[in-house]
């Protein structure tokens, strides 16, 4: 009988756990569910001349072309200078005048970097305007690109002919 109040408190706070709600959620749509995400279709705006921006891009592309004319000449002379220090002591003169040479490189380097960075801002200067990517200007940055990534190559190779074993 001593079970009896605990089977019947049991059975008390079973029944209230059952419901017997027909309350179901509703298989409707829901408002979310009709929604487009698709991305809309959107006009590609025309390009127009610019004669102003050409005569930057001109203006840029033609002292990138002459910096990399001045440092090919210099890589010229570095390299000799490069083979003379090969092999001796870091400090003498040989080595002096390779390093000398080298940092001129260095100089002409930076030289054509500043001016892709020149073009990089005008390419800014339109994005922030809305207006859509100009041919040339795109052309003229990958060929300042290609031409910053040779003279790196080329300037890192005659440093690591004279660096110290």
């Amino acid at each position: 009988m001593r079970s009896l109040p605990l089977l019947a408190l049991g059975a008390a706070l079973l029944a209230g756990c059952a419901q017997t709600s027909t309350r179901y959620p509703s298989l409707l749509p829901r408002a979310n569910e009709g929604l487009n995400f698709t991305e809309p279709e959107r006009q590609v705006p025309q390009l127009t001349p610019d004669p102003a921006l050409d005569a930057r891009i001109g203006t840029l592309t033609a002292t990138i072309v002459s910096t990399d004319r001045d440092f090919q000449a210099a890589a010229k002379e570095a390299e000799a200078k490069v083979a003379r220090a090969r092999g001796m002591a870091a400090g003498s003169s040989p080595w002096l005048d390779a390093q000398t040479a080298l940092s001129v490189l260095d100089g002409l380097r930076s030289r054509t970097a500043v001016t892709l960075a020149d073009m990089d801002q005008l390419r800014i200067e339109r994005a922030q305007t809305g207006a859509p990517d100009y041919p040339a200007l795109q052309a003229a940055m990958e060929r300042a690109g290609a031409i910053i990534a040779a003279q790196e190559s080329r300037a890192r190779a005659l440093e690591a002919a004279i660096a110290p074993s």
